[in-house]
């Protein structure tokens, strides 16, 4: 895989309004939480650069391996809080509707562990690494190359 487009190609202005989306939501959420949800899109998204990146600042933010590793079979893993086990269901949910569906029940199960906005914040985490995850699949950087805090 060959790098197409350098980060430091990118318009300051395009990386600011994406960036502003990210810093709203670390006002409102813990940082365990928003790698959590970031590193699991980028699965699904099978984005090999945010894998990396969301990995390590996961494992930075005190998350546990065991819990990175078996992300994918959250639903039967008993070590998610059931707020985690929300907002990861709203996560792949918003990210695969026509696979999941963002139904009433989905939403409700968020409702019952964050407020309103908090909800927004979760949202804006999975808008934001789904921006990501596509553009980088247009850009192609090199994983495994990132420091934590890098961007």
């Amino acid at each position: 895989m060959q790098t197409r487009i350098l980060f430091r190609e990118i318009s300051p202005k395009f990386y600011e309004g994406l960036s502003t989306i990210g810093d709203y939501a670390k006002s409102l959420l813990e940082p365990k939480l928003i790698e959590l949800i970031k590193y699991r899109i980028s699965q699904i998204n099978c984005c090999p650069f945010c894998l990396d990146m969301h990995y390590k600042e996961a494992a930075h933010a005190g998350e546990k391996e065991l819990r990175l590793h078996t992300l994918p079979g959250w639903r039967d893993c008993p070590y998610y809080t059931e707020g985690e086990r929300a907002a990861l269901a709203f996560a792949e949910a918003l990210t695969e509707p026509s696979k999941y569906g963002l139904d009433d029940k989905i939403y409700d199960g968020l409702a019952a562990h964050f407020d309103k906005e908090e909800i927004m914040a979760i949202t804006a985490v999975v808008v934001h690494i789904n921006s990501w995850n596509r553009i980088n699949q247009v850009f192609r950087p090199e994983p495994g190359k990132y420091k934590i805090g890098q961007f």
